[in-house]
């Protein structure tokens, strides 16, 4: 017995007022859904916590109980270099042998070991010698074993967590920068790294036989894993699957019945044949062959059927077909509609036909009335702009069905093809920058005719600036993208499309980021050119052809920036939320579109060249000069209505009278403006 002055003891009482369901020495006692946390064993760092359920079990809901060693490992990765990867992968191999009856229970240090995989494999690596992939691959032999299932039945759940994926991608970016001829074999993984020479037939430790028929690709290598037991490690889900659907005493409607096999080969093969053995030959649900798309799932990644498609199923034995490399395996469920695809092929299709006859028209029409409509420098200047849009469009259109056709090659033969595909897209870059840059100069147009009212330009500086900001901005772009990204062959798409690649690069963001920042500065642009108007009014700046120009520029600019700039903020869409099939439909409605709102808004639209057309095409109506001058009149005073209402109610103004009556909607409409 303690006496003392300063002595006391505190005791906790916990007070239940319900029945007390759920009592071990682990986690203690309490009532049935009350959580109780606990500490970590000795040489681990964080918390367990536990919910009681009622059967009388504690139920672990969290574990952040990680070995101090690999917390340690961890922080180091994070500040690791090259050259000292391949010490540190076999301090981390020998350190997961040490501790690895604790790992495999262990989420957060099984987390933690995916993590420094991860970190590794971001490191850029050129090469990875056999020695350094055989400590990798013993680390990771050491996570996948069946001992550890429960532990990843807890990270699969967590749908804010992609751990497995984060551990096939590590292992898919370690396998391409190997070197040398060698095969490793641990007790759950075996790796066999060899020459391709026109065709490849293997026999991967009896479990999978993988055969790629004749090509004229030779001489380069092809790296093949084979994971016995990733379905542990990998959740059966596709995109309709309930991640949180799991048990270790029942399968889900999916399952992995099969070896999972990770196949590297810088080419691009098509017709690649997989033999798998059945896992659980007791299933007998249809198989589908798959492969692991890390982008679906917001990124979280699950399996995908595409470009893959059974065969046949003898003594056990599944058979399939697909046109790429990457992990494949079997997963039994049912196919996923492709619907969504049918969808924008149809609407690629026509809307291609669509964009294309409007932008001919376009031409056509902008050719014919040329020297009616261009005497003034800001007509002049305005109809250059509509012209080279235009062109511009219709030249990026031809190059994207060019290479739509060069992507078929591109699967077929990817070495041949990269050179044209490259090419391709370095000008649908171009001419695609050049409709955003053309537009920015006709906003810029009427700026400088509508605010800077005391200066005077000639025709031949206008077209100048024009030409220069119209298409050398656009080529300054181009050539730098190429500068950058090439040389880390990440300029175009890796996904068998002649487009600018996004992943690892980010290359799209130079289309992307110029085109949304010109039509950040168009808005600006018309919201001033408004205020202007709103506070002087055209009439005081400019004569009364001016005037019509100004009007159609400005309602050219308001119309066609935004629809524009939408079109392509939807693009973005697609990138952020792949999944979202809405966002890829309308994106490809209103890019297919383009083409007619240039035709409508950019050309028709205009009273005068209306007009040229009504003369030159006269309706069999007696009327026909009357509708002519009153339509004129109608599509002027509608188009900016909304700017008169303003005008009157702040008596900013008078109506002007007009003596000639054939021309009076007219002339009103642009007087009171």
């Amino acid at each position: 017995m303690v006496n003392g002055r300063d002595f006391q003891r505190t005791t906790v009482l916990n007070i239940f007022k319900e029945a007390i369901v759920c009592d071990d020495e682990q986690y203690g006692t309490g009532p049935e859904g009350s959580t109780s946390s606990i500490g970590c064993d000795i040489g681990q760092e964080g918390m367990k916590t536990a919910v009681c359920q009622t059967d009388g079990e504690w139920k672990l809901l969290e574990d952040t109980c990680i070995i101090t060693e690999f917390k340690n490992l961890l922080l180091s990765s994070e500040d690791l270099i090259v050259d000292d990867v391949a010490n540190f992968v076999a301090n981390l191999s020998d350190t997961v042998g040490e501790f690895k009856e604790q790992i495999v229970n262990s989420t957060a240090t099984i987390s933690a070991i995916v993590e420094i995989l991860d970190n590794i494999a971001a490191l850029n690596i050129q090469e990875v010698s056999r020695d350094s992939m055989q400590d990798i691959l013993d680390t990771v032999d050491v996570i996948v074993g069946d001992d550890s299932r429960e532990s990843w039945v807890v990270l699969n759940a967590n749908e804010t967590r992609n751990v497995s994926s984060k551990l096939l991608s590590s292992m898919e970016i370690l396998s391409d920068v190997l070197i040398g001829t060698f095969s490793i074999a641990t007790e759950r993984i075996f790796l066999d790294r060899t020459t391709f020479n026109n065709s490849f037939k293997a026999d991967l430790n009896n479990s999978v036989v993988l055969d790629i028929p004749n090509t004229d690709i030779s001489n380069i290598p092809i790296t093949t894993i084979t994971f016995f037991t990733l379905n542990i490690v990998m959740p059966a889900r596709n995109t309709s699957f309930n991640i949180n659907t799991n048990s270790n005493d029942t399968l889900p409607d999916n399952a992995i019945n099969a070896a999972v096999v990770l196949v590297k080969l810088n080419a691009t093969i098509q017709n690649v044949t997989l033999s798998y053995s059945k896992l659980n030959q007791s299933l007998s649900l249809h198989p589908q062959c798959v492969f692991w798309n890390f982008t679906l799932l917001n990124n979280l990644g699950a399996w995908d059927d595409e470009g893959c498609e059974f065969i046949s199923e003898i003594n056990n034995t599944v058979t399939c077909r697909c046109n790429h490399l990457t992990s494949f395996s079997i997963l039994m469920a049912t196919d996923i509609p492709r619907a969504v695809r049918e969808a924008l092929e149809i609407i690629t299709y026509v809307g291609v036909g669509i964009f294309l006859a409007s932008l001919v028209i376009c031409l056509i029409i902008e050719g014919y009335v040329w020297k009616a409509i261009t005497r003034k420098s800001t007509a002049f200047m305005r109809h250059v702009s509509i012209i080279n849009t235009a062109l511009s469009l219709l030249i990026a259109d031809i190059c994207f069905i060019i290479g739509a056709s060069i992507s078929k090659n591109l699967e077929e033969d990817y070495k041949a093809s990269v050179e044209p595909c490259s090419t391709i897209t370095f000008f649908m870059h171009f001419f695609y920058l050049a409709v955003f840059f053309w537009m920015l100069v006709s906003g810029l147009l009427l700026f400088y005719r509508t605010v800077m009212v005391f200066s005077h330009m000639s025709k031949s500086t206008m077209l100048a600036i024009g030409f220069i900001l119209g298409y050398g901005a656009p080529l300054i772009i181009a050539v730098i993208t190429v500068a950058v990204t090439a040389p880390q062959d990440g300029y175009i798409s890796k996904n068998n499309v002649c487009w600018l690649n996004w992943s690892p690069t980010k290359a799209l963001l130079a289309m992307v980021i110029p085109a949304l920042t010109v039509v950040f500065i168009n808005i600006i642009i018309v919201i001033v050119v408004l205020f202007k108007m709103l506070r002087r009014g055209v009439g005081d700046v400019a004569q009364n052809d001016e005037k019509q120009t100004l009007v159609v520029i400005l309602r050219c600019v308001v119309i066609l920036t935004p629809l524009f700039g939408l079109t392509w903020s939807l693009g973005v869409g697609t990138i952020v939320t792949s999944n979202n099939n809405g966002i890829h439909i309308t994106f490809a409605l209103f890019n297919s579109l383009q083409g007619f709102f240039i035709l409508v808004f950019g050309t028709l639209f205009d009273s005068k060249i209306r007009s040229i057309l009504s003369r030159k095409f006269p309706t069999t109506s007696t009327t026909s000069n009357t509708t002519r001058s009153t339509s004129g009149g109608i599509s002027s005073l509608s188009g900016l209505n909304w700017i008169r209402r303003l005008r009157r109610s702040k008596y900013i103004y008078r109506m002007s009278e007009a003596t000639n009556s054939r021309s009076t909607g007219a002339s009103e409409s642009f007087t009171n403006i």
